[in-house]
Formats: structure tokens, C-alpha cells, sequence
């Protein structure tokens, strides 16, 4: 009866998935199946041959390999790899080569035989390439195939680097990357202008050949792609699909990438469900938007006829199932995110004591308070809370570097105009340009070129903030020591870190924050600032009450938005502060036009922000209730 209803539960699902709680236990269990099959075949004196992938996916799995070998005695002596791809052309040195990547995460660390290791080579003349390509495919089918293919998957869908429009019978070839998968890759690169046009990639008809496939993907951001792969028709459009043709394929997903399969998004279409607030309020959300009817007028037969008849049974009659869903959703409407005075607060959002809040609003960079939340920054302000800002970064990768030029030859005539010593500025200013001609894709900024982006950014900021009806002495610049690497790939979090946050948060002792919680910023620093303030919370909690009475609320906005049934508080906006909000985003000069890390959404910060906020609203008026010009919403954190 399980198997029976196993197979009912994944009836959307064309190929085998496993779900681990989290990315380090699928990591751990695909690198056990690794290291079982080497130590097999050494057992049998036979080579294993891998075909590995590169990026942020497989890291995890590489580094268990180097433990078990280090501290397990796992041998890679029998090994012998096949690396999937590498951009065309790339020196093996640079920083971005696939080379520099295995070597660095795998190879520098295990006794593999250097000579068993096989990389597309990406130096090689145009003229080259064919011949390599078959010979790498001879080399493949010399050793009598791949034992396993490990993979990941592209938001396009490419597996290796077979794009869009890729045959499955291809084999080993030089490809045009998708503009896409370029953008993607700006962040390692210093820009998407950097990132080669071109890979050589193992072909799918090349992957196919694996006796085992498995591929891996991590985090929400690859939810959308993995449903596609995993139950969408098989199409040229997203090559992953043609994986369903294999019988040696296996998908292994953590909870984020695997949330948006039938059996976790829409339960209700393939099991029967314990029907508790949270799940009811999402499926009847979903039924109003899927049959594009506003909530109080689904009918006994719109639940019945998809998939809902257990959920009418037990806690209907449907119209108070509406009736009650919709009451919720009234109830998150509110134009007091500090909570209304001297009113009821049964039924709102936030707590009406204390009259007036202090609040903190953390920005991990220096714009996403006025992009994310600026209409409830204003809104704070205007009815009085106690509102302070804490930039948690400089922000001072993403700032092109004709502002630093600009900047500087303001400063130089600025120092002529009132007679003070300029030589040391022209000095500076000659040393900044020579730095800039000769400056490689990724290269580290020199400190004083660090310090004028972290300066602009910071007057932007004061702008932002002063417009919102901010004092000078409530706008917190934190730097945190993890960001200023001076690099876009960042340092991992320390106690100072934590400890400079719980300090500030001491000084302020806020009855609300409000934190970012898109979690999608193609940067990764908005999760990481806020795991620092979870950190520091938790600590404080064990010594300082003020804690428990504190709200911690998360906003989006600037990469995402929260899906109508997450939203707990809504906050709407009339058209005047729409403009303010919009004006207020206008003050971060250099993020507007084209940011330098604009990910892959090609409208400006203010245009997303606007768009999103109607975007809410709109669907708020499309379940029936108020219309509004715009909304921000949020979410509130139980820590």
C-alpha cells in the first residue's frame, strides 16, 4: 500500500526523485555512492571513470570526498575524470577556468594521478577544436564509458553547457552560451560583458552514455527548472527533459529545489492532506487564482473538480472555508506597520503597545530599504515610530568604475575652486586610471578605489534616508567585515559580524526589525545578513528581555516577491507615496540606468519595486478584496 501510494504521490513526476532535507545530506549521499563505487572497483583492480561537474552545486560533494580521503583513506589512484565543460577561449590559469576551479575544490587535496584528468581545453585555435572534441569522445568510449555522470542544471535547463535547441544525440562540440546563463555567471566574472560567449561542452548524447546519472540541484531558485525537467514534456527547449529518456537517472534535490514538484506545491492533486490553516489558506488561494474567480465565489463544485473534495468535506460547507480565508487576508491589510494606537489589535497585523515603536530596518546593501520597503520606511516615519536604518554593507562592488573617475575630478576641482592642496588628489586620481586601463575581469579593487565606491554609496544612502524623514543621528553605517573583502565572492561570516549587529541592536533595543528576506539576490549577501541578525538575536535572547517583545519582520522586493497566501502583513500605498518610495530609490544615482550586478531581471531597481508593489495589489484585488494602487508586503520571522 506505501509503494501504491508513493507512486499516486510522484504519478507527475517522469523520472526518479530523491528530496533531502537540505543541500549537506544530498551532498554527503551522492559522495558516499562515489567513494562506494571507487573502493568497489578497486576491490576488482578496475579503474572507475567520473564525469564531474563545476559550479556552486557540487562543491559540497567534492569536499566530503576530500575528507573521506583524508581522514577515511579513499584513494583516487584507480580514478580517472571527465570534466563536462569549460568556456572558450580560457587559460587554465585564470580564476574562472574550470581547471583552477576542480583543482581548487578537488584534485589539489587527493592523490589523483594528474594525468587521469580530462578538462576541456580552452586554449585551443578554432581550427582545433573539432579533432579534440572527437578524440575526447574516443577517450570516453576507450575506457568503456562513464560509471557516473554527476550534473547540475542551468536556469535555461542546459545540462553541461547544451543550451536551448540541443540535440540528444549530441555529442562533444563548441557551443554559444544563452545570454541567460551569461547573466548568471556576471558575479564571477566582474560583469556579464566578461563571461565568454562560448564553451566546450560533453555533448547529451555523450552524457547518455553514463551508467549512472545523477543530477543535482540546490535552493529555490532552480525550483521552476527542476519542474519543468522533472514533469514537463520533453522538449529541445530544456534539454534536462530528454533525461527522461534515460533509465539511469536519478534527480537528488533538497527541499527548496524540489518545492515547486506537484507533491509539495499542490499536494491536494495527488494525495489526500491533513487540511491544517496554512495549507487550507494556500489551496484555496490557488483554486481562486487557477479558476481566476475572487474567493467568495468558488463554488462546492470548483473544490470538488480539482482536487479539494476532502478539504470540503472536512472543514466545510465551502462558503465558510471562503468566508474564513478571506477574512485572513482582510486581516493582513493594514496602513499601520507600526501597529494603530488605542485600537483593537486582535485581528491586525502588529501589536497596537507600544503607541510609538522603536524599529530598525537592516539593508544589506545600501539601497534595499527604499527598494524593498520604502513606502513603510516613509510610512513609519510620518506616524512617528522611532525609525533607524543600519546599512549592514558598502555596497562598494556593485558601483561602475567611471563613477570613481567622476567622483575623484569633482574632488580635484572642488580643491581648486577653494584653494586647497590638490597634487595628492591628481596623484591618486592618475594612480586610480592607470589601475583601471590595465584592471582584469574580477580584479580586486585597489583600497582607495574600494573606499570612493563605499563613499558613494554612503552618500546615496544618507540621501535615501533623509528623504524618508530620517535624522542623521538614526542612519547606521556597519560595514561588516565579511563584505569588505574587496571581492564578490565574500569571506565567510565571523564573531565580529555578529557581535557589531548585537551591539547595535543593544543601543536600540527595537520593538520591530525588519530584515530582507529575498534569499534569491544573485550577491548571496542578503541571506548572510540575515543569518547575522538570527545569530545575534539569539544570543541577546539569553541575556537582554527586551528580545522577547521584539517583532522581527522579513521584506522583499528587490529580487522577489512573497506569494500571496506567505503574506502576513500588507501594507498598501497610495499613488502620492508610490512617487515618494520611487523618488526616494531615484537618490542612489549609480544603481540607476544599469546596475553593475543587475541579475537576470533587465527593468531598473525602481521599476521592479513598482512593478512588484501593483503586482500584490493586484492580486489582493483579483481574491475580492480592496483595490489598491500598490502594496509592500511582509512576512514575520518566528525565531
Amino acid at each position: 500500500m506505501a509503494r501504491l501510494n508513493l507512486l499516486e504521490e510522484t504519478r507527475f513526476e517522469k523520472l526518479p526523485v530523491s528530496v533531502f532535507e537540505n543541500p549537506k545530506q544530498a551532498s554527503l549521499s551522492v559522495a558516499k555512492r562515489i567513494g562506494d563505487l571507487i573502493r568497489e572497483k578497486q576491490k576488482n583492480n578496475t579503474q572507475t571513470v567520473l564525469g564531474l561537474a563545476t559550479g556552486a552545486t557540487p562543491i559540497a560533494v567534492y569536499a566530503e570526498l576530500v575528507r573521506m580521503h583524508k581522514e577515511e583513506g579513499l584513494s583516487f589512484k584507480n580514478v580517472i575524470t571527465f570534466n563536462l565543460d569549460e568556456y572558450y577561449p580560457m587559460h587554465p590559469s585564470a580564476a574562472q577556468s574550470y581547471v583552477s576551479f576542480m583543482n581548487e575544490n578537488l584534485f589539489d587535496h587527493i592523490d589523483i594521478d594528474k594525468s587521469n584528468v580530462n578538462i576541456p581545453d580552452g586554449t585551443l585555435s578554432l581550427e582545433e577544436i573539432p579533432a579534440f572534441c572527437l578524440e575526447y569522445e574516443k577517450k570516453i568510449g576507450d575506457l568503456g564509458g562513464l560509471d557516473i555522470q554527476i550534473l547540475g542544471i542551468g536556469r535555461t535547463g542546459h545540462i553541461g553547457f547544451n543550451e536551448p535547441g540541443s540535440a540528444p544525440n549530441s555529442g562533444t562540440r563548441l557551443v554559444t552560451l544563452d545570454d541567460l546563463t551569461r547573466r548568471d555567471a556576471a558575479r564571477d566574472f566582474g560583469g556579464k560583458s566578461f563571461v565568454p560567449t562560448k564553451a566546450i561542452t560533453m555533448g547529451i548524447g555523450t552524457i547518455f552514455k553514463a551508467r549512472e546519472i545523477i543530477l543535482m540541484a540546490w535552493n529555490r531558485k532552480k525550483g521552476s527548472i527542476i519542474k519543468k525537467a522533472v514533469e514537463g514534456e520533453i522538449s529541445s527547449e530544456v534539454p534536462a527533459t530528454y533525461l527522461q529518456l534515460s533509465d539511469n537517472v536519478e534527480f537528488i534535490l533538497d527541499q527548496d529545489a524540489a518545492s515547486l514538484l506537484t507533491r509539495f506545491d499542490t499536494p491536494w492533486l495527488v494525495k489526500d492532506c491533513v487540511w491544517d490553516e496554512k495549507l487550507t489558506r494556500k489551496a484555496v488561494i490557488w483554486l481562486a487564482n487557477y479558476l481566476k474567480k475572487p474567493v467568495l465565489k468558488l463554488t462546492e463544485d470548483d473544490y470538488n473538480n480539482n482536487g479539494m473534495a476532502q478539504l470540503a468535506v472536512d472543514r466545510g460547507p465551502v462558503y465558510n472555508i471562503n468566508i474564513n480565508i478571506f477574512n485572513k487576508l482582510q486581516h493582513t491589510i493594514t496602513g499601520w506597520p507600526g501597529g494603530k494606537p488605542n485600537a483593537d489589535d486582535s485581528q491586525r497585523p502588529e501589536r497596537a503597545e507600544p503607541a510609538k515603536k522603536r524599529a530598525v530596518i537592516f539593508s544589506p546593501h545600501p539601497d534595499d530599504d527604499v527598494i524593498s520597503m520604502g513606502g513603510t520606511f516613509i510610512r513609519l516615519v510620518d506616524q512617528q515610530h522611532d525609525v533607524h536604518v543600519a546599512y549592514q554593507t558598502s555596497g562598494n562592488t556593485a558601483v561602475w568604475d567611471d563613477d570613481v573617475l567622476r567622483f575623484v575630478e569633482f574632488n580635484i576641482d572642488f580643491s581648486e575652486k577653494i584653494g586647497a592642496d590638490k597634487q595628492q588628489l591628481k596623484d591618486m586620481y592618475q594612480n586610480m586610471r592607470s589601475f583601471m586601463e590595465s584592471k582584469q575581469p574580477n580584479q580586486v579593487d585597489t583600497p582607495e578605489i574600494q573606499t570612493v565606491k563605499g563613499l558613494i554609496r554612503k552618500g546615496e544612502a544618507i540621501a535615501g534616508a533623509r528623504y524618508c524623514g530620517l535624522d542623521d543621528d538614526h542612519i547606521h553605517f556597519m560595514a561588516l567585515p565579511f563584505y569588505e573583502s574587496g571581492k564578490n565572492t565574500k569571506n565567510p561570516i565571523t564573531d565580529e559580524d555578529v557581535v557589531l549587529t548585537m551591539e547595535l541592536l543593544q543601543k536600540i533595543k527595537p520593538h520591530q526589525i525588519f530584515a530582507a528576506g529575498d534569499f534569491e539576490d544573485p550577491h548571496g549577501t542578503h541571506i548572510v545578513c540575515f543569518n547575522i541578525i538570527l545569530n545575534a538575536l539569539k544570543r541577546l535572547e539569553k541575556t537582554e528581555s527586551w528580545v522577547q517583545d521584539c517583532w522581527l519582520w522579513m521584506y522583499r522586493g528587490a529580487w522577489q516577491e512573497f506569494e500571496t497566501h506567505e503574506i502576513e502583513m500588507a501594507v498598501p500605498l497610495s499613488p502620492q507615496e508610490v512617487e515618494r518610495k520611487k523618488f526616494a530609490i531615484f537618490k542612489h544615482q549609480s544603481q540607476k540606468d544599469r546596475a553593475v550586478f543587475p541579475g537576470d531581471d533587465a527593468r531598473e531597481f525602481w521599476k521592479r519595486a513598482e512593478d512588484r508593489n501593483r503586482e500584490t495589489a493586484q492580486a489582493y484585488d483579483d481574491l475580492g478584496l480592496a483595490e489598491y494602487e500598490a502594496m509592500e508586503a511582509f512576512v514575520r520571522y518566528k525565531f
